[in-house]
């Protein structure tokens, strides 16, 4: 009798997995390698391990300078056991420069690699900023067909320019779930081919009309620039060009890595993999208006840009902005509570990394991440 159950759930799960590749939904079975036979239930932190991945290389280190003052001292017990209940990785909190308190937690430490999710959208339009200050692309303006002609016959309306991609206002045709299985997000995670899949689907509607947020959105931006890279050095790729651009100048700690799908094409809406000082780094860069170490490494006009609301209140090029604390700032958001957040006015980065986002719901997440930044802020302030 049980060699005739087992038999049973074998031809089930066989048949299942048949449907599922002569359906096109093969990547659910990648997404479960992935994710279920890795002892996880989702995407997750550490999951680089499991994808193909490229350097982003690092050269000589710039180490942070770390306050002699304030260093690993203030901030609250309370606040802290909040951070590792909530399933916090990494706390970090740099102030005019120096990291004045830095705490780690479950096991996790300065060197640890840990996913971006989608902070990486935002170093996505960091590179765009970068490609245009070139001379690689045009500017903001330019239309998307000149990088992507795939396009041409699939827009209603205008066309929409490569910059649209970086406020999600394009008009493309998207649905932006995580957690379905059958959910297009899902297949451009774990899926073979991205370029194919996101340049299938259309555009409607004129830019400017909606803001819609989309990881396809950035993904059309990371092939449209890979392209435009492409066209005077055909061996480019992104990762190369955030190491050169980027990462060596501002003297990183270590080797970064960024997801792959199977054609080696980086995985732009999500996916860079570092630790939580090079992350304050790129917080430092906008801090600094694109300055470090006095190089000029981004344009100042583009990072005030990016900083600056464009069509809805809360988003500019790529970049979340504050609409509920007395203080302005602004940060780069990711998945599962990643956040690296720019105090301008008081000369303040902070980062936090973590598995979850823990009570941080849809429906609160603003006041979660003003009480980082009031943390922050009383922390050098008393």
């Amino acid at each position: 009798m049980f060699k005739k159950i087992l038999f049973a759930i074998i031809i089930f799960i066989s048949l299942c997995f048949i449907s599922l590749i002569a359906t096109g939904h093969a990547y659910i079975l990648t997404g479960i390698s992935r994710t279920y036979l890795q002892g996880n239930n989702t995407a997750n932190i550490d999951d680089y391990t499991t994808f193909k991945t490229r350097d982003i290389k690092a050269s000589e280190s710039i180490p942070w300078k770390e306050s002699e003052v304030l260093f690993n001292k203030s901030l609250p017990e309370e606040f802290l056991n909040d951070l590792a209940i909530n399933d916090g990785v990494a706390f970090l909190v740099a102030h005019k420069g120096e990291i004045v308190a830095e705490n780690y937690f479950a096991g996790y430490d300065d060197r640890s690699k840990t996913n971006s999710f989608s902070m990486s959208k935002t170093v996505v339009a960091l590179l765009l900023g970068k490609a245009i200050d070139e001379g690689y692309i045009k500017s903001f303006d330019q239309k998307i067909t000149d990088f992507i002609p795939e396009f041409k016959d699939k827009i209603t309306g205008e066309i929409p320019s490569i910059g649209s991609f970086c406020t999600m206002t394009s008009g493309y045709v998207w649905e932006e779930n995580y957690y379905s299985p059958f959910s297009p997000t899902v297949e451009l995670m774990y899926g073979s081919n991205v370029e194919d899949f996101v340049l299938e689907r259309n555009i409607v509607g004129a830019e400017k009309d909606e803001y819609y947020y989309s990881s396809a959105s950035t993904q059309i931006l990371t092939i449209a620039i890979t392209r435009a890279l492409q066209a005077k050095n055909p061996k480019a790729n992104l990762s190369d060009y955030l190491s050169d651009k980027f990462w060596q100048p501002l003297g990183m700690n270590d080797n970064a890595v960024w997801h792959l799908d199977n054609n080696e094409m980086e995985l732009g809406f999500c996916c860079i993999n570092t630790n939580a000082r090079n992350f304050a780094k790129i917080g430092q860069l906008m801090l600094q208006n694109g300055n470090y170490n006095n190089k000029q490494l981004l344009d100042s006009t583009f990072v005030y840009q990016m900083s600056q609301p464009k069509y809805v209140g809360y988003y500019g090029y790529a970049t979340w902005i504050n609409t509920t604390y007395d203080i302005p700032y602004y940060l780069f958001r990711g998945h599962l509570g990643q956040y690296i957040i720019v105090v301008p006015s008081k000369e303040l980065v902070l980062v936090r990394l973590g598995k979850t986002r823990g009570s941080a719901g849809d429906e609160n997440i603003d006041m979660v991440l003003d009480g980082y930044v009031t943390a922050a802020i009383e922390l050098i302030e008393n």
